[in-house]
């Protein structure tokens, strides 16, 4: 190993020694304001429940539990960011091993493998940190939708069982109607859930396998992002290993997901080609098209996930787009590795 390499290893484990100390300081921060946080949660919920057996205004009872549900919120975004911080700090220290081996062999031959190894280091880190990432922003678009979606009707919920207990004997006609009310807008509340967990984890995935699964998802996004969708399969139709599967599925749910958050189009073509030695997906959609080189930029973490993992699977990524011409998406994988 060149005494040039050893001091770049040296001087990328100063960098890797001062994210780790940047990183402990700010879990220490956090973890501060996580245990502030719980013990406000503590607090809030106890003057929740006493308003409740002092039976307050339907207006103080609201906005007990508006606070309520603000407190529980925050409690959840500073718990997923310590949890993000922990990995990070994880991965932080592997790769700080790794470095520390590479400087400490530096005085070994000129073969070329230290800087080999430091290249495998790093493009490992850079795998995990995109994995890492994309995991947390998905963790977040949850967040965001439980919050103003089931979590915020479940405070309505609580609000309107609690007004129409009051109507019982005042009003029973309009009680009923309330608990009419409640009733439809618990079932739509159930069917938003059963979503989240279908985007989660579908269970048929595991008991049907990859076909079913992806047209059962297209019929369902098609009916809730209001996009024509047609998803087709060619080839032979069978059981593909399971981490075949779940890493199609979750390519497909991306790609139709960035198809209506950001293309604007209104008709997606979804194909899915089982040949013997290799498995083709292709997403074609006719919105507003975009720049391939943007892929670069940080914000493309779905995409860059799809094509690192296809390429680690001996297949490969292509994008056919330009602005204003829609955009064509396809990867390919060994159907055997």
């Amino acid at each position: 190993m060149s005494e040039e390499t050893v001091v770049d290893h040296k001087t990328e484990l100063d960098e890797t020694q001062r994210a780790l100390r940047e990183i402990t300081l700010m879990m220490e921060q956090s973890q501060g304001e996580l245990s502030k946080l719980s013990q406000r949660n503590t607090a809030i919920t106890s003057h929740l429940q006493q308003v409740q057996k002092q039976g307050g205004a339907v207006e103080e009872i609201k906005m007990a539990y508006d606070s309520a549900l603000d407190a529980q919120q925050r409690l959840l975004v500073m718990r997923g960011q310590l949890e993000k911080l922990q990995n990070d700090k994880s991965h932080l220290e592997k790769y700080k091993l790794v470095l520390e081996q590479l400087v400490n062999k530096g005085s070994g031959g000129t073969d070329g493998t230290g800087s080999a190894a430091s290249n495998s280091a790093k493009e490992k880190m850079t795998g995990i940190e995109m994995i890492v990432n994309a995991q947390e922003a998905e963790r977040q678009r949850l967040s965001r939708q439980m919050h103003d979606g089931p979590a915020q009707a479940l405070s309505n919920f609580i609000l309107q069982t609690e007004i129409a207990m009051r109507l019982l004997d005042i009003d029973p006609v309009k009680a009923k109607e309330e608990l009419g009310s409640l009733k439809m807008a618990a079932m739509g509340t159930f069917q938003k859930v059963r979503g989240f967990i279908f985007e989660l984890r579908p269970m048929m995935l595991d008991d049907l396998g990859l076909v079913p699964t992806l047209r059962k998802y297209a019929d369902a996004f098609k009916e809730q992002s209001g996009m024509d969708i047609n998803a087709s399969v060619s080839g032979s139709e069978r059981r593909l290993e399971p981490y075949l599967e779940v890493m199609i599925f979750r390519a497909v749910q991306e790609l139709l997901g960035n198809a209506s958050r950001h293309s604007q189009a209104t008709l997606v073509k979804v194909h899915l080609d089982l040949g013997t030695d290799f498995l083709r997906v292709t997403v074609d959609d006719n919105g507003r098209g975009f720049d391939p080189e943007t892929l670069k930029d940080a914000n493309n973490l779905g995409l860059k996930l799809i094509r690192e993992r296809s390429e680690m699977l001996g297949g490969k990524f292509e994008i056919d787009s330009a602005i204003g011409s829609g955009a064509k998406i396809s990867f390919t994988v060994q159907a055997k590795i």
